[in-house]
Order: structure tokens, then C-alpha cells, then sequence
């Protein structure tokens, strides 16, 4: 657990202060929690977050290490998502689940991900590493590794070097 944080901290670099930062750390300590009562302080912590900045992140939610929420207001990810790691989300995501169809389900992200600002991810798809997603985007279909993304209906160009600039790494 203390890694996983760390590496969710390292990726805020210098401002690792903030109601972003403490929703993480809430977040973290309520999935990994060993005491039962511990846990569910911490997702009654996640949950007052939840009301304060219009989170809607479950702890049940597998995300990899590096998560890191750049604006905190008015996203929303299904618990049965999954996403890998080092994956930048920005204000009014929504990551959801399509309750028909073909691609009935949620989403799988890969890792190294930026996802702009209003991008929609819905129904059962996969979305490989490396992977630009632009902001106001609507996603429902299977993206390829290293791929910039954008416009709705979505629109796919590859690039070796999607999130070069966007995925960032503290020194």
C-alpha cells in the first residue's frame, strides 16, 4: 500500500497539498486498509469528498499506481472499471458503463493515459497504453497503444509519443 501512495504522491511533485492530494490518500488507505473499522473510516473520508467535489471514485475501483486527479470536481468512474498505471484525469470525466448492447460493461484502460477535460469512456472496451484523450471526447470503441483521440464520434491518430508532456514525472 505505502508504495502504491508514494508513487500516486510523486506524481502531484510539489503540490502535495490540497483537497486532490487528501482524496487520494483517502482513497488508497480505504482500499488497502487491514482494520476493518480503519476502512470504513477512510471511505466515509472518500465519501464526504465525494459530496465536497463531486467524486464519484469508489475504493473498489482497481486503478494502478500514479493515479493522479488534476482538477477534482465532477468525475465519475464505474467500480467495475480498471485502470493501469500513471493515468491523469481531469475535471468532468466520466468513465461508465453501458448497460446494453454489444459493449455492454466498462471500461479497460491501459497505462500512461491522459484524459481531458468532459471526456466520456463508456461500454466495454479496451484502451491500450500510452494514450492521449482529448478534452470534451466521447469514447466507445477500442483504442489502440499510443494514440491521440479526440471529437465525438471519436477520431484516432497514432503517435508514438501520445503523452509525451502531458504524463508527468517529478524529478
Amino acid at each position: 500500500m505505502n508504495n502504491i501512495l508514494l508513487c500516486d504522491l510523486h506524481r502531484f511533485g510539489s503540490s502535495v497539498k490540497g483537497h486532490r492530494v487528501r482524496f487520494v490518500k483517502a482513497f488508497r488507505r480505504a482500499q488497502f486498509a487491514s482494520n476493518k473499522y480503519v476502512r470504513i473510516y477512510y471511505r466515509l473520508k472518500c465519501n464526504a469528498f465525494a459530496v465536497l467535489y463531486g467524486l464519484e471514485i469508489s475504493p473498489d475501483t482497481q486503478i494502478g499506481e500514479g493515479f493522479r486527479i488534476d482538477h477534482a470536481y465532477n468525475i465519475t468512474i464505474n467500480p467495475c472499471s480498471i485502470i493501469g498505471k500513471n493515468c491523469t484525469l481531469q475535471k468532468g470525466v466520466t468513465i461508465g458503463c453501458e448497460a446494453r448492447g454489444l459493449r455492454k460493461g466498462a471500461p479497460i484502460l491501459g497505462d500512461n493515459i491522459w484524459i481531458g477535460s468532459n471526456a466520456v469512456i463508456v461500454g466495454k472496451i479496451t484502451i491500450g497504453n500510452d494514450v492521449l484523450i482529448a478534452p470534451n471526447s466521447f469514447v466507445n470503441r477500442d483504442i489502440p497503444s499510443h494514440s491521440v483521440v479526440f471529437g465525438n464520434p471519436c477520431v484516432v491518430h497514432h503517435n508514438p509519443h501520445a503523452t509525451e508532456g502531458y504524463i508527468v514525472f517529478p524529478v
